[in-house]
């Protein structure tokens, strides 16, 4: 009688387990927006305030246009995984409204995403939070007057 308690429990054990399928219910959660997996390039470091960095009479709020240390990469993979490269820039304040653009090494971070049709969150190291998606942007909208950055736009890279 023992032998066939535990089958029976040994069955109902692998049919509850093989009942489950990957499109049940995850208690409301929705599947990641997989639109967002890709090479994603730096194409925007804006500021709040055009400046000609590189003297050449055309000023511009995009700080891409105008220094060309600045470089960024974001793969966003289909295993949920995220990799970053980009030159910190450092800003200060001289003196007039006037202020003084540098780059850095290049900082590599790494984490997991996730995303929907509106955003892109990002765990792991912290370069990263939550970028907006708009068309095929993702953007990270810091917000601040100079000496801070306004924006980091990324694009989609075409194959």
């Amino acid at each position: 009688m023992t032998n066939i308690k535990k089958s029976f429990f040994i069955f109902f054990l692998i049919s509850t387990l093989l009942s489950c399928n990957i499109n049940d219910d995850n208690n409301g959660v929705e599947p990641p927006n997989f639109n967002v997996i890709g090479l994603w390039d730096l194409v925007e470091v804006n500021v709040s305030a055009e400046q000609d960095i590189d003297s050449n009479g055309a000023a511009s709020k995009n700080l891409v246009d105008e220094m060309d240390c600045i470089f960024g990469t974001l793969l966003i993979d289909g295993d949920l995984v995220w990799t970053y490269n980009q030159t910190p820039i450092t800003i200060t304040s001289i003196t007039n409204d006037q202020f003084a653009f540098s780059c850095s090494d290049t900082v590599s971070a790494s984490g997991t995403w996730f995303s929907d049709e509106i955003e892109a969150t990002f765990s792991g190291d912290d370069v990263l939070s939550t970028l907006k998606i708009n068309g095929g942007m993702l953007v990270n909208e810091v917000g601040n007057e100079l000496p801070g950055i306004q924006s980091f736009v990324y694009e989609l890279r075409k194959n």
